[in-house]
């Protein structure tokens, strides 16, 4: 029979082993906003930067709506805080994102975010009317 403080040792050393924390937020994975919008983070390298595709059903154009490619960073931790940029291809917008994974207290990733959306204006007067901002809530899809 092992010693009692052995076995505690061992179940500590396990609950403090990397990539089994139950707070970690992984960013890697298909995401879905409180509006809709579907976006999928590839797999992000070990200097925290990722590429994936955003595709969002709540633009105001008459073109059709595209996935569009986005480009971030983010730093490593448990719970790691993040920005990234969406070129719309289907538009002349872009938009950057800026937030931080969180695992809810049911156990559930969630990012939060805040977002600046630049839409291309053909003159300088029209400037004030050209960024909007607002937040979003995205959960991970199965």
């Amino acid at each position: 029979m092992m010693p009692t403080t052995s076995l505690l040792l061992l179940l500590g050393l396990a609950l403090l082993a990397p990539g089994l924390s139950a707070d970690q937020c992984v960013l890697t994975g298909r995401w879905i906003n409180d509006q809709g919008s579907d976006m999928t983070i590839e797999a992000v390298n070990s200097n925290g930067e990722f590429t994936g595709t955003y595709h969002t059903p709540v633009m105001t154009t008459t073109k059709d709506i595209k996935a569009s490619p986005l480009v971030g960073i983010q730093h490593s931790k448990t719970q790691p805080t993040f920005g990234f940029t969406v070129s719309w291809n289907f538009t002349d917008t872009t938009a950057v994102f800026t937030g931080q994974c969180f695992v809810d207290t049911e156990g559930k990733e969630v990012l939060k975010t805040m977002w600046l959306l630049r839409s291309h204006v053909n003159s300088i007067a029209d400037d004030w009317n050209a960024t909007r901002t607002g937040t979003d809530n995205f959960t991970r899809l199965p």
